[in-house]
């Protein structure tokens, strides 16, 4: 059997985008991915990730919010950004692994003008989605057998924070 590939998800606070995506690579591909997930911070799990992943037929709810320092290994073969924020600080990380910059939009906050819970879970709902048809695509699309829907990046050794308007 061969080694699956190694892929941390991270985001800002771990709450949402990463544990959505640790969640389906578990669920979608658990024979080909090790996924792991964390936050720049730690900001505790968001109830209606929990919730909609549930609706989608994945329990999330062992999960646990946590930042790349709690993460039992260090040597990713990729790391996926989910968000402009943890792009720009993500720590550098020892190994060979190369940074991926997949920006989904953040539920928590198009969800603050919602006046009811349904109304607010319907940001959650997309990017749950979205984030199932990104995963879909690994590990092929990382490691060059299918057409990229983002942006590779360097190495994270030698690279340090980056603006999105760098190339």
């Amino acid at each position: 059997m061969s080694e699956r590939t190694r892929i941390l998800f991270l985001c800002t606070g771990n709450s949402c985008r990463s544990q959505m995506a640790e969640g389906w690579a578990k669920h979608l591909k658990a024979d080909l991915i090790e996924p792991y997930s964390a936050g720049v911070i730690a900001h505790g799990m968001n109830d209606y990730v929990i919730r909609v992943m549930r609706e989608a037929g994945v329990d999330i709810s062992a999960q646990y919010s946590k930042t790349v320092d709690e993460l039992p290994v260090k040597d990713f073969d990729f790391v996926v950004t989910l968000c402009d924020h943890a792009a720009q600080n993500c720590p550098v990380l020892p190994g060979r692994g190369v940074k991926v910059h997949m920006p989904f939009d953040d539920p928590p906050s198009l969800a603050l003008s919602a006046s009811t819970d349904e109304e607010a879970l319907v940001p959650y709902r997309r990017v749950r989605d979205e984030i199932r048809r990104f995963i879909e695509t690994l590990p092929q699309a990382l490691t060059g057998k299918a057409a990229p829907p983002f942006i590779l990046r360097p190495p994270l050794r030698s690279e340090g924070p980056r603006r999105r308007n760098e190339s």
